[in-house]
């Protein structure tokens, strides 16, 4: 059965005319809708055990009632983070940073504390853990790597913020486009290289008040 479903699909795709080919997505769609038919039609004529099948309803219902209240009690979570940022001055501009969002920046500010208390943003990476450090021990002498000593949730909070703006904001995702594309630099190393940046674009922003400017906007 799933092999005839398959070949459906993978034919459906093979007889794709050049114009048809741009809408991928749309075609995707339908087959997957004619997939979910045929198993449905397949499934009637099933000679599987046909028993319990109150039970399993039953427990489908309690799997969807403990995702609303998971959704529910997030909801409650978030609304009480976006009220504690709107008590603090620099979480208005960051928030305005395409990509940046609440639970990214109350993540930094929550672990890192007062960001215009930091010297420079490398003092920030180092807080983190994300400054290089060398894997040494007597006489042998190792690769240069990310110390990874300081606090994880700060240094996870920092790597998901880069990527997000990687994603929406114009500047590092072509900043990054460079990195990789001209600069020959592995797509994680050029990450780290921004990580480095948004630490120290942060900590700007922390003392001199002013708020960030998408060069490409």
């Amino acid at each position: 059965m799933h092999y005839q479903l398959s070949f459906a699909c993978a034919s459906s795709k093979a007889h794709r005319s050049p114009g048809n080919r741009r809408l991928e997505n749309g075609h995707e769609t339908a087959c997957g809708e004619r997939r979910a038919a045929e198993l449905l039609a397949l499934a009637t004529r099933s000679v599987g055990a046909k028993h319990g099948g109150k039970a399993y309803k039953l427990h489908l219902q309690q799997l969807l009632a403990e995702y609303y209240l998971a959704v529910e009690q997030l909801q409650v979570m978030e609304d009480e983070v976006a009220a504690a940022l709107a008590r603090i001055p620099l979480a208005k501009p960051l928030l305005a940073m395409k990509g940046m969002g609440i639970l990214s920046i109350a993540g930094i500010l929550g672990e890192a504390g007062d960001l215009s208390g930091y010297a420079h943003g490398n003092a920030l990476l180092r807080h983190a853990g994300l400054n290089l450090a060398e894997a040494s021990s007597g006489k042998w002498k190792g690769q240069m790597s990310l110390s990874k000593r300081g606090r994880p949730r700060l240094r996870h909070a920092l790597f998901m913020a880069t990527m997000a703006l990687i994603l929406n904001d114009h500047s590092f995702k072509r900043q990054h486009e460079v990195n990789v594309k001209t600069k020959g630099m592995k797509p994680m190393r050029s990450v780290m290289k921004l990580c480095a940046k948004l630490a120290r674009l942060l900590v700007a922003m922390a003392q001199s008040g002013e708020a960030y400017i998408d060069l490409f906007p």
